[in-house]
């Protein structure tokens, strides 16, 4: 297989559109970043002089979607102040878990109500990522298959998972279908921390309050209704205050 092409049994829809709605991961509390976030909330920590926050931002101005939901917990003031005057062209409403920080598969429940789309894109904020000859999140939209998918991840091989110090997450057969990797042992790729979703995986018994979106997933991936496809461009974790010199090294940017 060509390291350009999807996996066997998913093909790419050339008139597929990207959703018009994103839900931005912002809420979690750095703890990795410390001390640069002491005084600030993660997605705005800087690298090769833009906030993180920012670079998700581009890349969902360049795919083409107008509203993001960004949820907020930890210094909640600056990411809204931010999200005011530095944050254009793109809609933006805010999901408040200042009373209750939410996890991320609590905090997609919470922001639902706000989602008006469906399927919709999720990234998180504190990953960089550069595209290659396909732009990311039209690469989801293109390989997006209502009738067979309730989750679509978008996963990077652990070998080019730069500044990622993981074991891996998911394989991945044939057909694009993820499962989870035997506890103790490696995984051939890691998730990036983009998806894309449709709301049917919120339906049934679901938790209240803060729970992981990992729950979500197992119960797709049991179903056979969540599937992954690889990263092509350059992916960074961007996790931890060494890693953003690690990162603009690589980009050719220190």
């Amino acid at each position: 297989m060509s390291r350009h092409e999807p996996p066997l049994g998913l093909r790419p829809d050339p008139v597929a559109e990207v959703p018009e709605v994103a839900m931005v991961m912002a809420a979690g509390l750095g703890k990795r970043m410390r001390p640069l976030t002491a005084t600030r909330p993660k997605p705005l920590v800087e690298v090769a002089g833009k906030a993180l926050l920012d670079h998700a931002f581009d890349r969902l101005r360049a795919a083409g979607v107008k509203k993001a939901v960004v949820n907020v917990h930890y210094l909640p003031d600056a990411l809204e102040a931010h999200l005011e005057t530095k944050v254009k062209g793109i809609e933006i409403a805010v999901s408040d878990e200042r009373d209750r920080l939410l996890e991320t598969g609590g905090g997609l429940v919470k922001a639902l109500p706000l989602i008006d789309a469906d399927p919709f894109l999720v990234v998180n904020s504190d990953n960089l990522w550069v595209d290659g000859p396909v732009d990311t999140l039209r690469q989801l939209a293109a390989l997006w298959d209502d009738a067979r998918m309730d989750a679509l991840l978008l996963l990077v091989p652990l070998t080019r998972a730069h500044c990622h110090d993981g074991q891996g997450d998911f394989l991945m057969s044939a057909s694009g279908a993820v499962r989870r990797k035997q506890p103790g042992t490696a995984a051939p790729f890691v998730y990036t921390g983009i998806q894309m979703l449709s709301k049917r995986l919120f339906t049934g018994d679901i938790p209240e309050g803060p729970f992981s979106t990992n729950i979500l997933w197992d119960r797709a991936i049991e179903a056979g209704r969540c599937f992954g496809t690889p990263r092509q461009g350059l992916w960074f974790d961007v996790g931890a205050p060494p890693n953003i010199r690690k990162t603009e090294e690589i980009l050719g940017l220190a």
